[in-house]
């Protein structure tokens, strides 16, 4: 940014006359008093930016304004000279610069720092070698000024003037060298040593070499020039790297997070080494628990995530575990799942026991803690991880189930259905640990609160209960759970009053009454104690059959068949399995009786009706055959569900690992940074090149374009007409949250244009960050305009808008040509997500915006068509591929996306090809789109509208 952009707010309030004024009004404030001249000297400025030349005034600024020495005054003359025409039409340096330079030569020895310091940042911006040579002798002496501000800057200023005019200054290297030697001030040596790295490496390099082993008492900001220096040397030079890479090992304990930062970074790429790559990640782990800022944090675990991709790196890693651990300290929940994400990539059975510990400490915390909004997400996230952690190390279930079954009777349905589907896998898989997870099952069974859970419990509990006393604590349970029976008339006498608050049963403690004949009194799971106050105090089953919810009764239902048929199965004598059945039957009569009554909320539903009536059938009949499906089947199915999931899970690591697995052959070509697109580069990149990039806003993702290729390559947005005075062509830059609009505008017309203006306005969640300055258009000259706008949400948004100008010397009004409108495409912010299942049914539950698309496309394969939405909306697929094979004539699969924004997008898609038809006939059906946003949901369903049919080439 030139000075003159910088001065342009303090310009901005200079108030003008709606005609400029003329040269002799000028000339006559320039001789007034400093206030005059200073209103004067403002105006001139603001002229010359609009295009005005001004010739006449050059002597007179020299003559009445240059001598004073008035701080303001020196500001905007600096200002002044920067932008006034310097050379004659004929290419010549104009006279009157020789007093002009005379005079910079005495601002170089004032006695003022300030005044030295900014001359200096002023003589950086001349392009004119003639203006510099006579100051030369003024600019070295600079070096050796008291004060460190002249110094900074003098430094500054020969380095400018030996790059643009090397025979000014031949010695420039040399000199700065010995500069650099002597120099005490951080600054002074920072700017030194930059330009040694780019005018003299090999002094640059001699220097360090001198002083490398006092390194780490340099200020910050030289270490991390001296870390840019060392990691360009070796990248270009490897045989350097043993000279210099004790050096970084040395600023890994530098005081400044940036410069440890920096050289782990460095460290990494220069050396391969087991205690090269322990050192830089511990230095990044460090980093991360010591950082306040949770940006920080995420930003260093991307960088150990990095680490951890590439296999020979991998295992240095594994040792760091419970040190990586220390970070779920943090309270934020994206940092936490980063870290456990990243554990459980590591964990090996070397260090599982220890993480398995580490993360049952950190379950009960949660439990303790008061209420966050983030601890039941914190403590699903732990579940999962001991979850997966089970999964692939067998011998740890068993100390990880007893702590995980607390949390079925979490008031968190999310955590306590994670938990549940644990316990269910883990049932399955492990035959050991059966008889403890049904005996820590029936003891947490009574205090379950959700309906959900309950009927996962029953499940569980119906299907792997196989000895007879297990049998008998589980329908000791249900009666519990249930509470007297029938439940009608109990119901019917307590709304009567007939039974007295005093007198109402409410619930005992868990006791296995059983009589020898194998019956229960009602008595044995009830008892009178204390009276029920509440209805909420109801027993639970109970509760939920008075609210209507007659599914967990159709669960009941299967479970008891399941565990009447087993008990006989296990029991022989006649008396006690005909009196076990009656139980079950008379519980799910009382059931049905319930349903079919006016007392619940809600009736219950024919399909439940059907499930109870089946289930009493197949319990009067007790058929062989009944007895094989509701025994074997239903764990048959089960076992099969789960071999396919492990078998996905072990497909998707394995083409993980084979994506890590980086294999180099001799005649691999070789990479050259501005001749090869972004996405083949290997990973011996340039670091602080693609630093740069980035801080340029250049995206990283691989599907962009190589930032350093021509612009020919994007598409251009035409905003006006080739008739139109002024054209205007513009390239959108869409970064992660901004949009940069670099916008050509071309004056058609022979006029001069000033006040030139792009005017934009947004429509959408898009906000203009700032105007656009006005500028002066030559006859048929051109310019580029920048503008950005922020971006809000993920919606899509339209900017719209036109330039105003003005014809120099015209009376008329401000002409005006209005812009086509440019459409912000919502993929841009788009990306490919994963979720569970539960996840998934969980937002789709709770998410208010629906959009539903019907299918309008020429595509005539489903799969074709699913492909072709996946691709035109950046969606992933959450369906299994296994689900989707084969062809049936119907398709249903659920898509999953999530934007930059952290916002989510569900999508459903429900298509058939109608056989009737023909062969030929286009797919048919319809897409239901849920956000939680109504912008998002709509958005969504207009891209999809727009590219459902598959254009042809």
């Amino acid at each position: 940014m030139t000075a003159a952009e910088n001065v342009c707010y303090t310009l901005i309030n200079v108030p003008m006359d709606s005609e400029p004024p003329s040269e002799i009004s000028l000339k006559n404030d320039l001789k007034g008093d400093v206030k005059l001249k200073t209103e004067a000297l403002k105006k001139v400025i603001i002229m010359i930016l609009n295009g005005e030349k001004l010739p006449g005034l050059l002597m007179t600024i020299i003559r009445f304004v240059l001598p004073l020495q008035d701080h303001t005054i020196k500001k905007l003359l600096l200002v002044f000279w920067e932008i006034v025409p310097k050379t004659t039409p004929d290419g010549r340096l104009l006279q009157e610069m020789i007093l002009v330079c005379d005079a910079y030569r005495k601002d170089l020895q004032h006695p003022n720092e300030f005044i030295r310091g900014s001359t200096l940042r002023f003589l950086c911006k001349l392009k004119e070698a003639e203006l510099l040579e006579p100051l030369m002798p003024a600019i070295r002496a600079c070096l050796e000024h008291r004060h460190s501000y002249v110094r900074r800057n003098a430094v500054l200023a020969i380095y400018t003037i030996y790059r643009n005019f090397e025979h000014l200054i031949p010695d420039a290297p040399e000199l700065i060298h010995d500069f650099l030697v002597n120099e005490k001030d951080a600054s002074c040596k920072r700017n030194a040593f930059m330009m040694l790295i780019h005018a003299d490496q090999d002094r640059a390099l001699d220097y360090l070499s001198t002083c490398i082993d006092q390194v780490q008492t340099f200020g910050d900001i030289l270490q991390l020039v001296i870390v840019e220096l060392i990691y360009k040397v070796c990248h270009a030079n490897p045989s350097e790297r043993a000279r210099f890479i004790r050096c970084i090992y040395n600023l890994l304990q530098s005081s400044s997070p940036a410069v440890k930062y920096e050289a782990a970074g460095t460290l990494v790429t220069l050396s391969s080494a087991p205690t090269a790559i322990k050192a830089a990640a511990q230095c990044y782990i460090d980093l991360i628990i010591k950082e306040s800022d949770n940006n920080v944090k995420l930003i260093v675990l991307d960088r150990l995530i990095e680490l951890k991709e590439h296999p020979s790196h991998e295992r240095v890693l594994q040792d760091l575990v419970m040190d990586i651990l220390r970070v779920l300290s943090t309270p934020d929940l994206e940092v936490r799942k980063k870290t456990l994400q990243l554990a459980l990539d590591l964990v090996s059975s070397r260090n599982v026991e220890e993480l398995v510990i580490v993360l049952k400490k950190e379950v009960i915390k949660t439990n303790n803690v008061t209420e966050h909004e983030d601890t039941d997400k914190y403590r699903q996230l732990l579940v999962r991880t001991l979850h997966s952690c089970s999964v692939r190390f067998p011998d740890m279930a068993g100390n990880v189930i007893p702590v995980l079954m607390e949390f079925l009777s979490d008031n968190n349905e999310a955590a306590a259905a994670d938990v549940l589907e644990f316990v269910r896998e883990a049932i399955q898989r492990f035959d050991n640990l059966r008889p403890l997870i049904v005996e820590k099952m029936l003891e947490v069974f009574h205090a379950i609160k959700s309906v959900k859970i309950y009927r996962g419990a029953l499940w569980i509990l119906g299907e792997y209960c196989s000895t007879k006393e297990d049998i008998q604590s589980v329908m000791t349970e249900v009666r519990r759970s249930l509470g007297e029976i029938p439940i009608v008339e109990s119901e019917i006498k307590k709304e009567a009053g007939e039974l007295k608050p005093e007198e109402e049963v409410s619930v005992g403690p868990a006791q296995k009454l059983v009589t020898e004949m194998g019956t229960y009194a009602t008595q044995s799971a009830l008892s009178s104690s204390r009276p029920a106050k509440k209805e909420e105090d109801r027993p639970p089953l109970r509760g939920f059959l008075l609210d209507g919810d007659f599914f967990v009764a159709a669960s009941l239902a299967t479970t008891l068949t399941k565990i009447a048929l087993r008990y006989v199965s296990l029991v022989q004598e006649k008396k006690k399995q005909n009196s076990f059945n009656a139980e079950a039957m008379l519980l799910m009569a009382t059931i049905l009786h319930l349903g079919k009554s006016s007392l619940p909320k809600k009736p219950i539903t024919d399909d439940d009706v059907d499930r109870i009536s089946l289930c009493l059938k197949v319990l009067s009949e007790c058929s062989p055959l009944m007895n094989d499906i509701f025994n074997k089947e239903c764990r048959q199915s089960l076992s099969h569900m789960l071999s396919a999931k492990l078998e996905e899970e072990k497909l998707s690591q394995k083409k993980e690992s084979e994506k890590r697995n980086v294999t180099v052959q001799p005649d691999d070509p070789i990479s050259f940074m501005q001749l090869t697109a972004k996405n083949e580069m290997s990973s011996k990149e340039d670091q602080f090149q693609l630093s740069l990039l980035a801080a340029m806003g250049n995206t990283q993702r691989k599907e962009a374009a190589d930032p350093l290729a021509s612009k020919l390559n994007k598409v251009v947005t035409q905003l006006t007409g080739f008739s139109d005075p002024v054209y205007a062509e513009a390239y959108v830059h869409v970064n992660q949250y901004d949009i940069v609009l670099d916008v050509l505008v071309v004056n058609q017309t022979s006029d001069t244009l000033q006040n030139c203006t792009l005017e934009l306005a947004t429509l959408g969640d898009l906000k203009l960050v700032e105007k656009p300055s006005p500028l002066t258009l030559a006859p048929h000259d051109f310019a580029n305009i920048k503008a950005n706008v922020k971006v809000a949400s993920t919606e899509n948004g339209i900017i719209f808008g036109n330039v105003v100008y003005d014809i120099s010397g015209a009376a008329s009004d401000r002409n005006c040509v209005v812009l086509s409108d440019i459409h912000i495409d919502i993929m841009d912010y788009i990306q490919p997500a994963s979720c569970t299942d539960a996840e998934f049914r969980q937002m789709w539950a709770e998410f208010e915006w629906e959009n539903k698309v019907t299918v309008n496309t020429n595509i005539i394969d489903l799969n074709e068509y699913l492909q072709h939405i996946l691709k035109s909306t950046n969606m992933k697929c959450l369906t299994p591929e296994k689900a989707l094979s084969g062809y049936c004539g119907f398709m249903a699969a659920n898509l999953y996306a999530r934007s930059i924004f952290g916002e989510d997008a569900l999508a459903n898609v429900s298509i058939e090809k109608p056989i009737h038809l023909g062969p030929e006939a286009p797919v048919t059906g319809h897409i239901r789109i849920r956000a939680k946003s109504q912008g998002m949901a709509l958005s969504l369903g207009d891209k999809i509208n727009l590219s459902q049919k598959k254009t042809s080439l």
